[in-house]
Formats: C-alpha cells, sequence, structure tokens
C-alpha cells in the first residue's frame, strides 16, 4: 500500500490543478517524452499504440465506405500554396518554410505541408477528366507542421500526427453528402470506441476552415468543462476546383468543376481520452483503445505453481482475443496495482496462493475498482464480458457529466454569468451576425462551438443572447482548448 499511495502522490488532483493534473498523467503514464526540437514530443510506446489503435479503427471504417489511402510529398512550392487565396491567409500564420537544399538556396521556397488540399488539388487535375473517372475517395495518414506559439503534449504542437480525406465528386449534392457522412463516421468512432459523447454540427462563417463553403465538427466537453473541437468534416464546393482548374466532361458533354471535401481528425483525440476519462490515479482508457485491455497480476508470485497459473489466465484470455499482459516484475503488488491504475489500463486480474487453492481469481475493474471473484475456468468469458460493461459504463458517465454542464442562457448578463461561473456549454438562440459573435468571444472568451444537428429549431420569438435582434440559429458556446 505503501508504494501505491507514493504513485499515487505524483500526480496533481483533478480539482486542484486540472492542468497541471493533466501534464502529470502524461508523464507519469510514459505518453510523450520531450525532444531538443521546441515544440515538438516524442511519442513514447504507450502514447502511439493508442495512436495506432486509432488509426486501425478509423481507416477501418473509413475504408467501409469506399476510401483508399494514397501518400502525397510533405513539401509544397509556395507558387502551388498561393493559388488558393482563402486557404493561405487562413493558414500563413503557422507556415514552416524550407529555403535552402544542403547549402544551396532554393528557387522557389517550399512550405512543409501544414494541410494537403493544394496537393489533392494538384493530382485531382491529372487524373479527372471524365465524370467515370469520379468520385475520388482518398485519405492520406502522414503528420503536418504548425508553428504554434504555445504547445502542450496532445492538444497542440508543431508537428502533430493526423489523417486528412479528400474526395472529388461530380455534383454538390454528392459532396455535401460525403462532408455529413464522414462528420458521422467520426463521431460514431468517438461515442462506441473512445466512450465520448459529442454534440454534432455546423461551424460558424467565422469559424470555418480557410476556403470551405461549410465546416461541420464533432465538439467533446472535457472534464475542467471545457470544450475540444474533436473532428471536422469541409465541404469546399467548387472554389479548390476553379482556383486549380479541376474540370471534367459530364454526362450531357459539358466541361464542369469537380466538387470536393476534406475531414480530419489528429493526435488531440489522445488528450481528449485523458481528459473525458483520467482520474486522479491517472489514466483511464476505454477497453476498446486500449493497448493492453487486462493484466495479471500475481500474489506471492514466488510461491509453487502461481506463475504457472497466472500464465494459463493469460493464455486463456489472449486466446479469447482479449489484449493481456502478465505482470511477472520482482515488484510488489501494491506497486503494480498503482502502475496499473495510472497506465489507465482497463481491468486486472489478481491472483495468489488462497485464490489459486479455491480455483478463483479476482477481477478488478478500473473506472470504478469493484472486484468480482470468479473460477478460472471462466476467466477469459467473465473478463470479456466486464470489459464491454466498463466500455459501455463509460460512455455513460462521460455523457451524464456533459450533459450536467450545459447550460442554457436566454439574456447576456445570464450568458456572463454562466461562462464565469459554470464551466460547460452554454446553449443560446443567435441572430447569426459576427459581430456578436466577436463580442461575445471578447467579453467572455467563450467561442462558438457548433450549431447543432440535432437541436436546431429557434424558439418562436426568440432573440439574440448578446444584440437582442431576432434569433436565426440555436448554437453552442464555449471555452475550449
Amino acid at each position: 500500500m505503501a508504494d501505491k499511495k507514493k504513485l499515487v502522490e505524483q500526480i496533481t488532483a483533478r480539482d486542484v490543478d486540472f492542468a497541471q493534473w493533466y501534464t502529470d498523467v502524461v508523464k507519469k503514464a510514459e505518453l510523450t517524452g520531450y525532444t531538443s526540437v521546441k515544440g515538438c514530443m516524442v511519442f513514447k510506446p504507450a502514447g502511439y499504440a493508442i495512436w495506432e489503435n486509432i488509426q486501425k479503427g478509423l481507416d477501418k471504417r473509413f475504408k467501409e465506405t469506399g476510401v483508399e489511402n494514397v501518400y502525397l510529398p510533405m513539401f509544397i512550392p509556395e507558387s502551388l500554396l498561393q493559388r488558393e487565396k482563402d486557404h493561405v491567409e487562413g493558414f500563413a500564420p503557422e507556415v514552416a518554410w524550407v529555403t535552402h537544399g544542403g547549402l544551396e538556396p532554393l528557387q522557389e521556397r517550399m512550405c512543409v505541408r501544414p494541410t494537403s488540399e493544394t496537393l489533392f488539388c494538384e493530382l485531382y487535375k491529372q487524373d479527372v477528366q471524365s465524370y467515370r473517372d469520379l468520385p475520388k475517395l482518398y485519405n492520406q495518414w502522414c503528420s503536418v507542421v504548425r508553428w504554434e506559439k504555445t504547445t502542450r503534449p496532445f492538444l497542440r504542437s508543431r508537428e502533430f500526427l493526423w489523417q486528412e480525406g479528400h474526395t472529388a465528386h461530380a455534383t454538390a449534392e454528392e459532396a455535401e453528402e460525403r462532408t455529413i457522412q464522414m462528420l458521422n463516421v467520426y463521431a460514431d468512432y468517438l461515442e462506441e470506441d473512445l466512450a465520448i459523447p459529442v454534440v454534432r454540427g455546423r461551424k460558424t462563417d467565422k469559424e470555418k476552415f480557410a476556403g470551405a463553403e461549410a465546416t461541420y465538427t464533432i465538439e467533446a466537453l472535457m472534464h475542467d468543462g471545457k470544450a475540444l473541437q474533436s473532428g471536422t468534416s469541409h465541404n469546399f464546393g467548387d472554389g479548390f476546383a476553379k482556383a486549380f482548374g479541376i474540370q471534367f466532361l459530364d454526362k450531357d458533354n459539358q466541361l464542369k468543376y469537380v466538387h470536393q471535401t476534406s475531414w480530419g481528425m489528429t493526435t488531440r483525440l489522445i488528450g481528449a481520452i485523458i481528459m473525458v476519462h483520467g482520474d486522479d490515479s491517472g489514466l483511464v482508457l476505454p477497453p476498446r483503445i486500449a493497448p493492453t485491455q487486462c493484466v495479471i497480476i500475481p500474489i506471492r508470485q514466488k510461491a509453487e505453481g502461481i506463475l504457472d497459473k497466472a500464465g494459463e489466465i493469460r493464455d486463456a484470455l489472449a486466446a479469447a482475443g482479449i489484449r493481456v499482459k502478465l505482470d511477472d516484475a520482482d515488484r510488489s503488488p501494491g506497486f503494480k496495482f498503482a502502475e496499473q491504475e495510472m497506465r489507465g489500463f482497463p481491468m486486472r486480474i489478481e491472483i495468489g496462493p488462497k485464490d489459486m487453492e479455491a480455483g478463483q481469481c479476482v477481477l478488478v475493474r478500473r473506472d470504478t475498482r469493484e472486484k468480482l471473484v470468479v473460477a478460472i475456468e471462466d476467466a477469459a468469458a467473465e473478463s470479456a464480458k466486464l470489459l464491454e460493461q466498463i466500455q459501455k459504463d463509460m460512455f455513460k458517465r462521460a455523457k451524464a457529466h456533459r450533459d450536467a454542464h450545459i447550460w442554457n442562457a436566454s439574456n447576456y448578463d445570464e450568458f456572463k454569468q454562466i461562462a464565469d461561473e459554470k464551466p460547460g456549454f452554454i446553449r443560446t438562440t443567435w441572430c447569426g451576425e459576427r459581430a456578436c459573435e466577436e463580442k461575445i468571444k471578447e467579453d467572455t472568451t467563450c467561442t462558438s462551438r457548433c450549431m447543432p444537428f440535432n437541436d436546431s429549431e429557434v424558439p418562436e420569438g426568440s432573440v439574440c443572447v448578446c444584440c437582442g435582434k431576432p434569433a436565426k440559429k440555436l448554437i453552442y458556446w464555449g471555452k475550449a482548448y
């Protein structure tokens, strides 16, 4: 017990200093490491393994919708980037430039991709000539560079990992359908695999992606009441196609411009997992995303037969498809319990001499610490059921927390009071004017998060929470990462 207490004491309590708690968890769970490259981070095995599972889950869902993976260069010539003015202006402050190749200055400087719209446009111009060539449904897994001033592991770094999907379509209707389809793929993935509830909706024109006609988003709420934009899907219309001359011969023998979409998710999802599910003892991973779902911890492991029996249980769980490890390190059980909790493994199995004599073992949930005694021969089946229950319960708790932190504001004084005193989403009616959006941000630091899909009816006679003019939209606001 002394070992366990020592480990847990190294993590600041969430309610004392949430930012420090987050840093402590990232460090103590050994998810990332520091590097001499300022603003960048090392993904340690425990952190990268989570990203690998995210990749696997999302990639499978993408391919089920017909998407294929490609890979494009990381360098973009300045002349190519400049061909879409709005896009360039949106990214200009964050672009990193390459000016030399070896010892020689380049004839034209190149940026390290902040995103790849321009390169995909160049590809489409080469590959699309006829309606028979459409749609193009591509995705790439890669890293991008954005020269952020303030960084934090997973949430914001100068280089980060992501996927960026890019599609080209014959009609505006097909593009819009794909844009919404991919947003729903993201939302379903977060809720089903990461146990994170989200609000699905459309971004305001002020907050939409540079060069897009419309941006759709899923917004999650962290434990501290701040929002995290967790995935976006953009309808580009034919704006990029006109800038890059991407035309095709349609069925009516007329030349037309393609309609494009783009959608992306990043390693900030790992930050979301930490901030939604973690507790004062460390990381808490949903079973479906956890690289290790169960750790087996032998008690008095030097006792005769204990390690052999623990190995039999491990083999049975592995055969049942459970990602399992046997911790046979020469350390006390208390230390191992604390380490299992800190690293967020969804469950552990304890077995000692008395358990083995009774033909039983103890299953312990990470999320609630509840214990379940089961027969050794039933360990695999009971573990599978318990992991599924943990997954469901984690989502329920996160959703209950999210729903309990959605506040309604009917006037500006009420809005400002909620923004000062009650962390969470603030739901209001809005006139749709950018001036009110900017005033709210200036006065409260709250930004518009989205105009929700499932909550879009504006009550008759409603007025804007800021200016009092007739309202046109329902909208969620919040302080955000």
